[in-house]
């Protein structure tokens, strides 16, 4: 039997179920079947969605990079990104992967006009009274190893906080950190545009 749920990842735990050394797991906050694995990944210091499954196809169809799909971020970054930043992010930029240059795919970015609704972080985002930070959304169509990261820094921006707020159609709205909500076959699949 096919299970799928939507989690929100808190920020400092591990994608995955498996101990490593003393950090926190998936296995410590969500009590789910033992054959469901995570479809991707978060790192360790980002926070937000993640697909649980026990489904090869939604994992083939989410992975391979033939069947592009949206993912949506909202970052904290430190500083006030121009539009000339904003428009290098969308047209792609160079960043390393594995010591090779890589152009990143285009994408949509762009400044919220007020912080976005979210929860509180534990432990909270070191302010820096006089470096002014911004939060922006960034939807891409590729997921590559701390990519949004690589990205915001290559423009001039560090990244302070990275939250992944959508999947396609699958959100973490309505949802705190270390909940989760479960859906069907049919949910999943029409939300996630598998055919």
């Amino acid at each position: 039997m096919y299970k799928y749920f939507a989690v929100y990842k808190p920020f400092n735990v591990l994608s995955q179920f498996s101990k490593e050394g003393e950090k926190k797991t998936l296995k410590d906050l969500f009590d789910v079947p033992k054959d469901l694995y995570p479809v991707g990944r978060l790192d360790y210091d980002s926070e937000g969605l993640l697909i649980l499954t026990n489904d090869k196809r939604v994992n083939h169809k989410l992975l391979d990079p033939l069947n592009s799909h949206e993912r949506e971020y909202w970052v904290q970054v430190e500083g006030n990104p121009d539009e000339t930043a904003l428009k290098r992010l969308s047209a792609g930029v160079e960043i390393n992967i594995d010591g090779k240059l890589y152009r990143t795919k285009k994408c949509k970015a762009e400044v919220f006009d007020t912080v976005p609704d979210v929860a509180e972080r534990i432990p909270p985002i070191r302010v820096r009274k006089n470096i002014p930070d911004s939060w922006i959304r960034l939807t891409l169509t590729e997921g590559k190893n701390r990519q949004v990261r690589k990205m915001t820094a290559k423009t001039g921006f560090p990244t302070l906080r990275l939250i992944r707020f959508r999947i396609e159609k699958i959100t973490i709205e309505g949802l705190l950190p270390g909940e989760l909500k479960s859906y069907t076959q049919q949910e999943i699949y029409t939300l996630l545009n598998i055919k």
